[in-house]
C-alpha cells in the first residue's frame, strides 16, 4: 500500500490517538500544516478506498482509525528507502550517515547495542 508524505501525517495523527477519530478531530491535530478541512476529507476519502484507514458512524459523525499498522508502514517505508538507495543494504547506509556527520554519540551506542544482541542471537 503506497502511503504519501501527506497521508503519513493523518496515520501518524491516528496512530498516536490509540482511538477512533472524528474528522474535527483529525483538523485540529493538523491545523498547523495549513490545510483546509475540505483538504483533510479529500486525503480521507483516497486512504479509505486505499484501506488504509477505516470509517465508522457514530451518532452524526464519522469515527477513523487506522487499518494499516504503524510497525508494517515503517517497515515497508525503510525497506523502500534502503533498495531505492543503497541496494537494499544497510551497511553502506549506515556508512553514509557517519561520513557525513549524521551520527551522535547516542545513535553509535544504539547501533552497537543492536549489533551486540545480533551477534548473541547467532551464537
Amino acid at each position: 500500500m503506497n502511503i504519501t508524505a501527506s497521508e503519513s501525517l493523518i496515520m501518524e495523527v491516528l496512530w498516536r490517538a490509540e482511538r477512533p477519530l472524528a474528522i474535527e478531530d483529525l483538523q485540529e491535530a493538523l491545523k498547523n500544516e495549513g490545510w483546509k478541512d475540505g483538504t483533510v476529507r479529500a486525503f480521507l476519502a483516497r486512504m479509505l478506498r486505499k484501506k488504509a484507514v477505516a470509517a465508522k458512524r457514530e451518532g452524526k459523525r464519522q469515527l477513523y482509525r487506522p487499518l494499516l499498522p504503524r510497525a508494517d508502514y515503517v517497515q515497508a517505508e525503510s525497506q523502500g528507502l534502503l533498495d531505492r538507495l543503497f541496494g537494499g543494504e544497510v551497511a553502506p547506509m549506515v556508512a553514509h550517515l557517519a561520513e557525513h556527520g549524521e551520527l551522535s554519540a547516542s545513535d553509535i551506542r544504539r547501533i552497537k547495542a543492536v549489533i551486540r544482541k545480533l551477534e548473541k542471537k547467532d551464537e
